[in-house]
């Protein structure tokens, strides 16, 4: 795949240029932060000749740069000479936004010096002004919440649709060997009976044909089955909502072989089938 974007992400201080960064790279933007402005055609040279599949880049510019910002709109013109998709988002904030975050955070400004915080966010205006002038989109931060400033960036920068913005970790698991800390979700399938005191199924475990469909033939165990699945349709919309972009669903049974092994193994299958991004592992599935 061809390189063929690159949003340059910048702006003031405090604005959520992190926040969008970190979007960005959920989006599966290739994400450098803060690399020296005269390095970037050396850079965006070397990932054109890549054989990667780097596709998308984001770079986060910013004061940091410190006198060298001056040759950023140098820079911009020769990046635009590429060819390439090129975009400035300059990320905007009130001051009395800043200043209360800057409280909040209790981090000193990185321009205020022995000045006042509401100093030293004037003084990076100015300093910005050039860079903001150059701007394709200016983004007025204050008016979102970090769920919703998410949400503007993936409907407005994400090529795939919004269910690939969660990774899905589906997980079996023995009680007996303790409940996963990662967990999210937990359901417990103890209630199913066990595959375990059945001799012939015993040595095998819930990826055999035959065990799925002892667990599958108990009505109890479908019902089940089913409600959970319901419910993750109605859950999983709104964690992505929410800017929610891991979610582990773990699956438990009292030895972690059998019937959480059977669950997890057609849960992952199924939420795979609706277009989420799923791996299934079963944790305890070789103990003993």
């Amino acid at each position: 795949m061809k390189f063929n974007r690159l949003v340059i992400i910048t702006g003031m201080s405090g604005s959520g240029k992190s926040l969008a960064a970190n979007c960005f790279e959920d989006m599966g933007y290739y994400c450098v932060d803060n690399l020296p402005i005269r390095l970037i055609p050396v850079f965006i040279d070397l990932i054109s000749r890549s054989p990667g599949d780097i596709r998308q880049v984001a770079l986060v510019i910013d004061i940091r740069e410190g006198s060298f910002l001056k040759d950023f709109p140098e820079i911009l013109d020769q990046i635009r000479k590429h060819d390439l998709e090129v975009e400035v988002i300059f990320f905007e904030t009130t001051t009395e936004t800043l200043i209360r975050r800057f409280s909040e955070t209790r981090r000193p400004h990185p321009v205020a010096g022995a000045a006042s915080l509401e100093d030293g966010i004037q003084k990076e205006r100015e300093i910005l002004r050039p860079i903001r002038e150059r701007a394709d989109k200016i983004i007025e931060s204050s008016a979102f919440n970090v769920h919703e400033l998410r949400t503007f960036l993936f409907d407005n920068y994400s090529e795939q649709d919004r269910t690939g913005s969660l990774f899905i970790s589906v997980v079996s698991f023995g009680y007996k060997y303790g409940v996963p800390p990662e967990s999210d979700l937990l359901f417990d399938v103890r209630f199913v009976p066990n595959p375990h005191f059945v001799d012939a199924l015993r040595p095998k475990t819930g990826l055999d044909n035959e065990v799925v469909a002892y667990v599958e033939a108990i009505e109890d165990y479908r019902q089940y089955f089913q409600m959970v699945f319901a419910l993750l349709l109605f859950l999983v919309p709104r964690f992505i909502k929410e800017g929610k972009t891991y979610l582990t669903i773990c699956i438990g049974c009292t030895g972690g072989r059998h019937r959480s092994v059977a669950m997890a193994q057609k849960l992952g299958e199924d939420l795979a089938r609706q277009g989420y991004r799923v791996k299934t592992t079963h944790r305890d599935l070789w103990k003993t």
